[in-house]
C-alpha cells in the first residue's frame, strides 16, 4: 500500500507547487514595477448574492494582498439594472488605477450578461470573456486566454509534457473552458477532439488519448475504462459527489495507477486559475507601463 502512494504521488500533478512558483515569479516583477511608479490594480465585479461568487471574489482578494496588486471589489444587488451594470463598468473601463477586472458569474437572469461581458474594455479583460480577446485565442494573436485552459498549459508545461502530434481529447465545450482549450492544445500542433453530453463512443474516444482534459462538470465521471495506459489526465472538474465531498470529474483513485500524470482535487488546476488571472493582471500593467 505504502508503495502505491508514493507511485501515485510521482504521477501527481502539484498545482498548488507549480502556482505558487510562478506567484514567486510575479512578485519579483510586481516589485520592479512599483520602483517604477506603477501597481498592477484588479477589480472584480459581482451582481447579486452567489455564494459561491462571493466566496472566488474573496478568494481573489487575498491572493492579491499577498502578492501586492491593488485590488477592489464592487457589489451591486440583484436588483441592480442593466444600465446600472453597465455604468459601472464605464467607470472601470476609465480608471487608470485599474488594469483588469473580472466580471464574476452568473449573473441575476435579467440581466444580458453577453452585453455586460462586451461592454468590458478588452485590454482590461483579464480573463478573456469578451469576443474580441475570446476570436483571439480562435485566431492565435490573443494577449491572454481564459485563465482555466492556460491555467492547464501551465500544468502540462512545467510537468514536461510534449503536446506536439499528441491525440489530445477535450471533455466540455463551454466557452470558457472546453472550447479555448482545443485552441490552445491545437496552437501547439496537438490533434483534438472535443467531446460532449452527445458524444457517440466517448470511452472509445478517450481511451485512444495522450492527453485527457475533463471539463465536464460531473463528480467523477471519468472512470478508469475510459483512460488508457499511460494517458495524462487534467482534471477541471469542481464538484460535489454524494456526500458532499469536494471531487473532480475524474474518478481519481481508479484511474491514478493507469495515468503518466494526473492531477488532483483539490490542489490540482484550481490554484493555477487564480494564478493565471494575476499574471494576466500583471500583464496588463506592463503595457499600461510602457505606455507611460
Amino acid at each position: 500500500m505504502e508503495e502505491k502512494r508514493i507511485l501515485e504521488t510521482e504521477k501527481r500533478i502539484d498545482g498548488k507547487a507549480i502556482a505558487e512558483a510562478l506567484r514567486g515569479e510575479l512578485r519579483g516583477q510586481i516589485a520592479q514595477m512599483k520602483e517604477q511608479g506603477v501597481t498592477p490594480g484588479l477589480a472584480v465585479l459581482l451582481v447579486g448574492d452567489d455564494p459561491a461568487s462571493h466566496t472566488y471574489a474573496h478568494s481573489k482578494r487575498t491572493a492579491c494582498e499577498a502578492l501586492g496588486v491593488y485590488s477592489e471589489e464592487h457589489f451591486l444587488p440583484a436588483s441592480a439594472t442593466q444600465e446600472e451594470v453597465l455604468e459601472q463598468i464605464a467607470r472601470l473601463n476609465a480608471d487608470e488605477r485599474i488594469d483588469g477586472v473580472l466580471i464574476e458569474m452568473p449573473m441575476p437572469q435579467h440581466i444580458d450578461a453577453a452585453a455586460v461581458l462586451g461592454a468590458l474594455a478588452p485590454e482590461k479583460d483579464v480573463d478573456c470573456c469578451t469576443p474580441v480577446n475570446i476570436g483571439k485565442v480562435f485566431m492565435g494573436t490573443y494577449d491572454y486566454a481564459p485563465c482555466t485552459p492556460s491555467g492547464c498549459m501551465e500544468l502540462l508545461d512545467r510537468s514536461g509534457v510534449e503536446l506536439k502530434g499528441k491525440n489530445c481529447v477535450v471533455i466540455g465545450r463551454s466557452n470558457f473552458v472546453g472550447k479555448p482549450m482545443a485552441m490552445l492544445l491545437m496552437e501547439r500542433h496537438a490533434t483534438v477532439t472535443i467531446c460532449h453530453s452527445r458524444t457517440v463512443g466517448l470511452a472509445e474516444i478517450t481511451r485512444r488519448a495522450d492527453v485527457i482534459v475533463s471539463a465536464v462538470g460531473k463528480a467523477r465521471f471519468l472512470t478508469a475504462d475510459m483512460v488508457g495506459e499511460g494517458a495524462v489526465v487534467i482534471d477541471v472538474g469542481t464538484n460535489r459527489d454524494e456526500n458532499g465531498k469536494l471531487c473532480g470529474d475524474v474518478d481519481y483513485e481508479a484511474v491514478a495507477p493507469k495515468a503518466s500524470l494526473i492531477t488532483p482535487v483539490p490542489g490540482g488546476v484550481g490554484p493555477m486559475t487564480v494564478t493565471i488571472l494575476l499574471r494576466n493582471t500583471v500583464r496588463s500593467a506592463q503595457r499600461r507601463l510602457k505606455k507611460a
